[in-house]
Formats: structure tokens, C-alpha cells, sequence
């Protein structure tokens, strides 16, 4: 895990023509290019600001806030993420500072189901009774916490040791086991250390050749599209989804290659890629020999996914197949091979195999352990990568520490002073933990903090049923979320630009959150209430509400573990530093992971032989009229939707759930353009508009996932999850899709708003 020089590329190429991002809300735009702009700190105003990074997804741009009447002002700030850059998301969220709904004092719910104004005394004696109760009559484990990928590191580490110490449960863990556990799961099996970009981002800028699989970035991290010029002047962009993706549409003219596989079968296209890396003399035996181990294993369990095999089961051409294998091997001789995942490939009942697959694709070509090469995973929340590190899974502790391991337990109990048997074991993943909740012998009391599972979980209607049946459930939030509208008590508590802390972005990079403007008076900290919980539980060890203090002990509690945080503090970072954890005191970082060694006890890296599941814990796709439902993100909207859909500019872009789907599928169903149908499997229905798209196989629907009530796609969604991760199976349902209203137009009208046969079957893979 040797560091290397920082290199951030300052060639022209580097950069996409007026690069980063989006058009002003309410222009069309037709392209990629157009899609987004650049917009310059000086073209944007500067002033006297604040600096600080947007509060949405893990890119964690960088941008200067000002105070100003009616509201801040953003401007984009030169950095080397986002190089001033800001998607609409971040241009906009000012506007959630001062919004009209935002929840100002502490609300407790009657017996008529309001919510009504309580003092914050009230509040945390009435929480530490009931914390108090639950535990005395169904033992510590019936208090559950729920924390999430956006929380502050010092927040999240603390809300880990809360858990653990004032509450005593081991029940806690967080939304991140939605997003990043197969990656991370994958990384850890093959490195010895997940890390979700182990190499700057900035280090794409000069590729020759770049996979991604399963990501949209062009919509769901604008100005990470920067970072693509390199591989699209070398025509070397390919993008794996079963869409025609705004990212996808970069591929065009030459750039590169769309792979538009069959849902669900991208095990067996990565499997496909390693077999032809073997047989066709591509992999790079000089780095299999020195740097990894299993490479026999691996080439026996892949001998039997020749190229035509894999067409048949994935729908992707043979031609495309080699051309892909030959495209990253010649890659990283010219300049350089990336590959890349994301959550389309990740969120199934085979995520880590899937992500195992594609690491191994990496090794064979000899790509991770270089300073031009490299495989990586796209961390999706704010703060996924830390809110990971330091305690809010249900298996560890803070520093990446297993939480069954004797001496990880004996470090961490020595900073909290407290002895190791103080601390409780592994708890329960979240898609457990949230079906335990209001049952005989689960979770009685629950605490969430940044997320809203009502939205966001699988199978959404049973979550929401479990919530329900909970003696007493507390929400930290600033808005009324779906969670929070079920919520016994609401605790109003601060936004990005009101609190100081940290967050480590997509690189495994620290960063600072500088405190912008003052809070409503009735807001408070999560680290105050923890403070204050704690005193009146009783609990050992002390909990601070100051952060900087809190992270000089998450310092102490990480020193030694695979994230070492121990070498920095707020004054480097605030003088500028680049902190690159594994940061042990007295070193400078580290940049670059593996340069010399993998994280494994002998220094190699592991190729461990994967292969398909059987689909019994998962939906068998494409039965009798059924179709595989894909969900994801829009441009316009992050997450659960709970902050974006409050932004009038992005509510009136995107004010509601649209089903993409292909014209031949509509057509065989009787379904008009703009019609509004219904989505229905065996879990939930979902009602929504239908939009035609030939950017989508014509086997395959897509729903964002950002929306409530009879829009949440999540009421489709499966509970079954990895066996290794526990991820569960968001991104491959079967689903029916019927239309509303019966359609007797005659069978000429719907193909006339079809349109061409020819034309749609183009985008049947």
C-alpha cells in the first residue's frame, strides 16, 4: 500500500468540452455535451464564502457558499474531482436551507397520529425512558439504530459507539448495505482492503481504455464525465448497461462501445471477458506470477464460458465481447486500463461474485497496483466510503476493524476506556435488522439517523409495516420524511452547511465540512443529542458534541486499522493537504494503494474462481408476459428523494416516477405513450406514467427510485439478499405491466406511436 506522487493531469484532453454540467433547468437538451457546462469560480462570482463540498453523492465537489438574502449562493470551486463543476443537485441546494418545511423543534406524535411541538428536555428524557424500558423488559438487544452513508465521519463513528456503549445493543447498522456491502465484500476477498477508488480520480484523465459497469454518471455524478475525455478521444469508453444511458451515450462516434447485456447477466459476461483475456494471450502473466495467487483455479472455472456461450445467455455479440478484452489489454500498454463498477452490477443476490469478477478481470490484465491502471468501485453516498470505515455496520469497528477480532476489540475498548467485553458482538445486516423490527424477539425501540427506509428499502411495504409495530421509533431528520411521518418522535438536527466535521469522498480522500450559516434555533446536532443520551443512560466512556474533538478519538480508535485516519487533523486538512487514507501519523498518505504490495498478510493479491447462482433467490426474469424491472437514479434527484424533491427547479424537471419502456414491449400490451399503467409482482404494485424509450431492451422496464406512495419502486423490489454482502436484489425484479385504462385504439394507432420497427429493434441487445 505504498503511495506514490499525486498526479493530477492538467492536459487540455482532460477535460470534456465546456465541461461539467448541467444546462439551466428548463432548457432541452438532446446530448451529453449539452447535457452539461462548465461554469468557472470566477464566472460564477466570487465572493466572501465559505469553502466547502456539495452535501449529495460521493463525488463531494467542491464548492464556496456565501450567506445571502433570499438565500446562499453557490458557486463551483477548482478542485480536482469536479474542477468547478456542479450538477443541478448542487446548484441548488441552498435552496433546502431555509425551506418553509424544514423541522425547526423536536415533534412527538399523539394518539390522533400528529405531530406536535415538545422541548428538547421532554424529548431525551422521554427517549432515555423508553431505551431504559425496552432494555429492562426485552434485553439490550430490542434497541436498534439504523445511521446513514451521509453522516459526518464524526457522526457516524459516534453513532457506532453510542449503539454499542449508552445503548448496549449490537443491533445497529446503516443504509450503506443498500449501496456498497457486495464492493466492498469483493474487495476485501481480493485485495485485503476495500477502498472504493484506491487510485485519485483524476488519474482516468489519460486512458487509453475505461470499463464501466453498471454505473450512470453522466446522471448521477455530472461532473465525473470529465474524466472520460482521455478514453473517448481514444475511442476506448465502454459502458455496460442494459439502457442506453446518458453515460452510455457517450460511446458514440467512435468513442467507444455500449454493451447492452440481458438483466442479471453480468457474471456471465465478466466470466466471458476473463476466458477470452486466457485463451486469446491477453492476461499479463508477469504481474499473475509476482503479485497474486489462485490463477489455475480461476482459468479452470472460466474454461467453460467461451465467447458464443456467453452470447447466448447475456445477448451481447461475440464481436463485442473480443473487442472489449482487446480494447482494455491494449489499453494498458497505451496509457492505461480502468475497470469500474457500480451499483448495477453490485445490488444482487450475486453482487460480490459479480464484483469478485470483475476484480479478477482487473488482476488478469494486471491493472490494480498501477500508477496508470487500476480497478475501482463508484461509493454513491456522501460520505459512503467513511460512514463505512469507523462503526455503523454491524460487524466492526472504527479503523475498518473486524468486530470479532481479539485485538481490534482490545484497541478500540482501551481509546473508549472500557474493557472488551463491554463492547457487544456483530449485530444483525440491515435487510435483517429492518425485518426483526416490532417482532416478538426483535427490535422494540429503533433509532434512524439519515436515512428513509420507507422509500429506500426492498420490499418497502413490509419495512413500513415493521416500523409500525415498533413500541417507540425515533427520527433525526431536518425534513418530514416518509420515515419520519411514522415516527413516534422527530429530532430536528443540522444541514451540511450549518455543522463542522468530515467526509471521505469516492477516492478514500478526507475532507473538510466547514459550518456556512447558524441554525434554526430549535435545530441541534446529532453529536449534542448523542451527548446528552448518553449522560442520561448512564454510559461509560464520554461522548463529546464538539467534532473536531470526536475526531481526534476516532484518530486514536482507527490508528492501526486498515483506515488509518491517525495522521490527520482539521488543521492540515484545512490548509488544503490531500489526505489519502491508509494515513498512519507520520506519513503522507497514500494516494495510491498496492503499488507494492496488496493488503493481504503475504503482499498478493487473490483470484478467487466464481460462478453463476441458480436464480431461486431471486425472480426468474422474462416468464410468460413478465418483464425484468431495472431501477435507478435521475439526474435531477438523489437517493429517497426527500431532499430533492423539496427543490422546486428539480421537483418541476422531474416531478414524478416514469416507467422507460420500450415501444415493442407497449405495443404488445396495448400500452400508449403517456399512458398510466401498472406495475405489479408478487411484493407490491406501483402506479405510474409510462414513457416510450427505445433506449431500453425491449425485455427490460426502468424506475427511479426516488419517489413515495404508489410511485416507490422499492414495493418491488426484493428482500433477498447476498449470502456474503447481504445486498439485497435491487436491480433485477419481474414485473407485469398492464395499462390503466384498456386501450381499443386499433393495432395501427400504437405502432404509429411506436414508430419505426426498424428503428426500435436497433436497441435490442
Amino acid at each position: 500500500m505504498t503511495a506514490a506522487p499525486n498526479k493530477t493531469s492538467t492536459t487540455p484532453g482532460a477535460q470534456l468540452p465546456a465541461s461539467a454540467i448541467s444546462p439551466p433547468l428548463g432548457q432541452s437538451s438532446t446530448t451529453p455535451d449539452t447535457r452539461l457546462r462548465a461554469v468557472s469560480l470566477a464566472a460564477a462570482g466570487a465572493g466572501a464564502g465559505t469553502d466547502t463540498h456539495c452535501p449529495y453523492c460521493a463525488l463531494q465537489c467542491a464548492m464556496t457558499v456565501t450567506p445571502a438574502v433570499p438565500e446562499p449562493t453557490i458557486a463551483g470551486r477548482d478542485f480536482p474531482t469536479n474542477r468547478s463543476g456542479l450538477c443541478r443537485k448542487g446548484w441548488t441546494s441552498a435552496a433546502l436551507l431555509g425551506h418553509a418545511s424544514r423541522v425547526t423543534t423536536p415533534l412527538l406524535r399523539g394518539a390522533d397520529g400528529q405531530h406536535r411541538p415538545i422541548d428538547w428536555e421532554q424529548a431525551l428524557d422521554l427517549i432515555a425512558d423508553n431505551v431504559l424500558r425496552t432494555r429492562a423488559v426485552h434485553g439490550p438487544d430490542a434497541v436498534g439504530v439504523f445511521g446513514g452513508g451521509g453522516l459526518t465521519n464524526e457522526k457516524a463513528y459516534q453513532l457506532g459507539k453510542f449503539a454499542r456503549l449508552a445503548l448496549g445493543t449490537s443491533r445497529i447498522d446503516y443504509n450503506g448495505r443498500f449501496c456498497m456491502s457486495s464492493a466492498a465484500a469483493a474487495g476485501n476477498r481480493a485485495f485485503g482492503l476495500d477502498r472504493g477508488l484506491p487510485f485519485p480520480l483524476a488519474d482516468l484523465d489519460n486512458a487509453h481504455t475505461v470499463l464501466m459497469l453498471g454505473s450512470n454518471v453522466a446522471e448521477t455524478m455530472p461532473p465525473f464525465v470529465q474524466h472520460l475525455a482521455g478514453a473517448r478521444e481514444a475511442g476506448g469508453l465502454i459502458v455496460v448497461d442494459p439502457r442506453r444511458t446518458a453515460t452510455a451515450e457517450f460511446t458514440g462516434d467512435g468513442a467507444g462501445l455500449h454493451l447492452q447485456p440481458v438483466p442479471a447477466t453480468d457474471l456471465v459476461l465478466l466470466l466471458g471477458l476473463a476466458h477470452i483475456v486466457i485463451a486469446d494471450g491477453l492476461a499479463n502473466t508477469e504481474f499473475i506470477s509476482k503479485r497474486t495467487h489462485g490463477y489455475d483455479a480461476l482459468a479452470r472455472s472460466v474454461a467453460s464460458w467461451w465467447p458464443e456461450r456467453v452470447q447466448s445467455v447475456t445477448g451481447v455479440p461475440v464481436q463485442q465481447l473480443r473487442e472489449t478484452a482487446r480494447l482494455l489489454a491494449v489499453g494498458a500498454q497505451r496509457g492505461g486500463s480502468y475497470i469500474l463498477t457500480g451499483r448495477g452490477v453490485e445490488q444482487h443476490v450475486d453482487g460480490t461474485d459479480t464484483a469478485t469478477a470483475a476484480i479478477n478481470l482487473a488482476l488478469l490484465l494486471g491493472l490494480p497496483g498501477s500508477t496508470t491502471s487500476g480497478y475501482g468501485t463508484l461509493t454513491g453516498q456522501g460520505n459512503g466510503q467513511g460512514g463505512r470505515e469507523h462503526g455503523q455496520k454491524a460487524d466492526q469497528l472504527p479503523g475498518y476493524r473486524k468486530i470479532t477480532d481479539p485485538a481490534a476489540r482490545a484497541h478500540v475498548a482501551k481509546v473508549w476506556g472500557v474493557e472488551p467485553e463491554d463492547i457487544p458482538g456483530p449485530g444483525l445486516p440491515a435487510v435483517e435488522l429492518l425485518a426483526s423490527l416490532g417482532k416478538p424477539h426483535g427490535v422494540r425501540t429503533f433509532f434512524i439517523h439519515g436515512a428513509n427506509v420507507a422509500v429506500s428499502a426492498p420490499n418497502a411495504s413490509e419495512v413500513l409495516e415493521g416500523l409500525r409495530q415498533l413500541d417507540f421509533l425515533v427520527v433525526a431528520d431536518f425534513f418530514m420524511s416518509e420515515t419520519a411521518r411514522e415516527a413516534h418522535l422527530v429530532l430536528p438536527v443540522l444541514q451540511w452547511a450549518e455543522e463542522e466535521g468530515t467526509m471521505t469522498n469516492l477516492e478514500g480522500r478526507v475532507l473538510r465540512r466547514r459550518a456556512v450559516l447558524s441554525p434554526p434555533a430549535g435545530a441541534r446536532s446529532e453529536l449534542w443529542i448523542m451527548s446528552e443520551l448518553a449522560r442520561r443512560l448512564d454510559a461509560p466512556s464520554s461522548f463529546s458534541s464538539d467534532p473536531e474533538t470526536v475526531f481526534t478519538e476516532l484518530r486514536a480508535a482507527s490508528a492501526g486499522g486498515l483506515a488509518d485516519y491517525s495522521g490527520i487533523d482539521y488543521a492540515m486538512l484545512d490548509a488544503g493537504a490531500e489526505a489519502y487514507w491508509p494515513y498512519p501519523a507520520g506519513s503522507q498518505g497514500t494516494p495510491r494503494l498496492f503499488l507494492e504490495r496488496f493488503a493481504h498478510a503475504d503482499g498478493r493479491a487473490v483470484l478467487t474462481p466464481v460462478t453463476p447462482s441458480s436464480r431461486s433467490a431471486r425472480d426468474t426474469l422474462f416468464t410468460g408476459a413478465t418483464l425484468a424491472l431495472v431501477t435507478g437514479r435521475l439526474l435531477e434527484h438523489y437517493q429517497s428523494g426527500s431532499q430533492t424533491r423539496r427543490v422546486q427547479a428539480l421537483s418541476d424537471a422531474a416531478p414524478r416516477a416514469e416507467l422507460l419502456i420500450h415501444p415493442l414491449a407497449a405495443q404488445s400490451r396495448g400500452i400508449l405513450d403517456g399512458a398510466r399503467v401498472t406495475i405489479a409482482n408478487g411484493r407490491g404494485t406501483v402506479r405510474c406514467t409510462a414513457t416510450y424509450s427505445r433506449a431500453i431492451r425491449s425485455d427490460t422496464v426502468f424506475l427511479p427510485f426516488h419517489f413515495p406512495a404508489e410511485e416507490n419502486a422499492n414495493l418491488l423490489t426484493s428482500a433477498a439478499v447476498d449470502p456474503i454482502s447481504g445486498m439485497p436484489e435491487f436491480k433485477a425484479s419481474s414485473v407485469t405491466v398492464t395499462a390503466d385504462t384498456p386501450i381499443h385504439a386499433p393495432a395501427d394507432a400504437v405502432s404509429e406511436q411506436a414508430g419505426s420497427l426498424d428503428a426500435a429493434l436497433e436497441a435490442v441487445a
